[in-house]
């Protein structure tokens, strides 16, 4: 027999262990657009999934961002029924242009809304994603540019399981891009190559064609391997302090009349660090809102510079002081 391509055995093997924390009997949705990325995954899953009697289906979200995009997307499903998925089904979406929040943000949640739509539809334990090291890479510098904390600078989780209990997986972040591309040549699969990747009104791209490639230049090779590590290690951190802020949220918060307070002293005791993360969880966990850090700061203000100021307005709430409270309260 042959001998297996280390491209395959590694995409492979990054899937398996992806796989192994599911029920065997399950079904997966993969994301699905038709690059290299998604198909090598879909690939892969549909191999690694028979010795477990795991059921694949993909999805194709066709955003309508770009002419042709309806036959791009029957593509991608004839490509997925050709490597073994039991079920390629595609869907269209409106992607709102207004939201402000960018063409690119407003495609993802759009899309991200859609496949948990079909995941659940479908009963599927888990939607599987295509993001390999170079995403992780490009997320982090991005972070880096925006200055945007150490929440951002985690970049994406291996696996996370959002409040309808649906785990998002992404097998392939410790994949480089160039080894997907490498397994569809060595598996004879055509990929698409979506022309946005290669579009410079977009910062994504940007980082990837132009500042990553220098910073290898100047700096040496690894950029991208270094900016992953650094991900994974502020995600362990973050789960250690997430921990701790659970262990010490009971006892320091309780409800009020408009919203919920919590205890100025114990907020005292605490690191800045950890006050400031208890913030930011107590108003995002009772209203919705992610507070940016000059907001979270003014906050603390209450607790560590108190003079009288307050009440402090906030998105969807008011921060203020009272005796030994600070009291978060929905704004009317």
């Amino acid at each position: 027999m042959p001998s297996l391509s280390p491209v395959i055995a590694e995409i492979r093997l990054a899937v398996r262990t992806a796989l192994a924390g599911l029920p065997e009997g399950s079904t997966v949705l993969v994301g699905l657009s038709g690059g290299a990325d998604s198909l090598a995954l879909t690939a892969a899953t549909v191999f690694e999934a028979r010795s477990r009697g795991i059921h694949v289906l993909s999805a194709t979200v066709d955003h309508g961002l770009q002419e042709g995009s309806s036959l791009i997307a029957s593509t991608a499903a004839v490509a997925a029924e050709g490597v073994g998925v039991e079920d390629a089904l595609q869907t269209r979406v409106e992607v709102d242009r207004s939201s402000g929040a960018g063409i690119e943000a407003a495609a993802r949640d759009a899309r991200y809304a859609a496949l948990a739509g079909i995941a659940r539809a479908e009963k599927a334990t888990a939607v599987l994603l295509g993001h390999t090291l170079d995403d992780q890479a490009e997320t982090v510098l991005l972070g880096l540019a925006r200055g945007s904390g150490a929440t951002s600078l985690q970049g994406m989780a291996p696996m996370r399981e959002d409040e309808d209990g649906l785990r998002w997986i992404r097998p392939l972040l410790g994949v480089r891009r160039e080894t997907t591309r490498a397994f569809c040549a060595a598996s004879v699969l055509e990929f698409w190559d979506d022309p946005h990747n290669l579009d410079d009104r977009f910062a994504r791209v940007r980082a990837r064609e132009t500042v990553l490639p220098v910073l290898e230049a100047e700096l040496g090779p690894g950029i991208a391997e270094a900016l992953a590590r650094t991900a994974e290690q502020l995600r362990e951190d973050a789960e250690a302090f997430d921990e701790m802020i659970h262990e010490t949220i009971e006892d320091i918060v309780e409800h009020a009349e408009a919203g919920i307070s919590v205890s100025v002293a114990a907020l005292a005791a605490n690191p800045a660090a950890l006050r400031n993360r208890i913030i930011r969880l107590v108003v995002d966990s009772e209203f919705g809102v992610s507070l940016t850090r000059a907001q979270t700061l003014e906050v603390a203000r209450l607790v560590t510079d108190w003079s009288g100021q307050g009440p402090i307005d906030l998105p969807g709430c008011s921060a203020a002081r009272s005796g030994g409270q600070v009291v978060f309260a929905a704004r009317s």
